[in-house]
């Protein structure tokens, strides 16, 4: 190969590096998950209050003792507050953080 070919091989080989180089790395920041907006962060922190009074007893409540109300954890001071709310879960509702809007 005479010295014309080689600089023009070096060349070409150098430039189509540098395009993969640039594809790779423009990919690799276009497939970055975005940080969510401060308004959505902070919508999604009020969605998850969470409860720490009975609602039927209006006591601390004891995480181990809950109960599942439309798709959502529903804790109790006692058995028998949970047993209490499962007779009529509308009637506490008001006093549930989870439910309120």
């Amino acid at each position: 190969m005479n010295s014309k070919k080689i600089k023009t091989t070096t060349l070409l080989t150098t430039g189509l590096v540098a395009i993969c180089l640039l594809v790779i790395v423009g990919c690799q920041k276009k497939t970055k998950p975005a940080a969510p907006p401060p308004a959505e962060a902070n919508a999604a922190a009020a969605t998850e209050i969470e409860q720490i009074i009975c609602p039927v007893m209006e006591g601390p409540v004891n995480k181990d003792i809950f109960t599942e109300y439309k798709g959502k954890k529903v804790y109790f001071c006692c058995a028998q507050c949970k047993g209490e709310f499962e007779k009529n879960p509308e009637k506490y509702l008001a006093k549930l953080p989870q439910f309120k809007k």
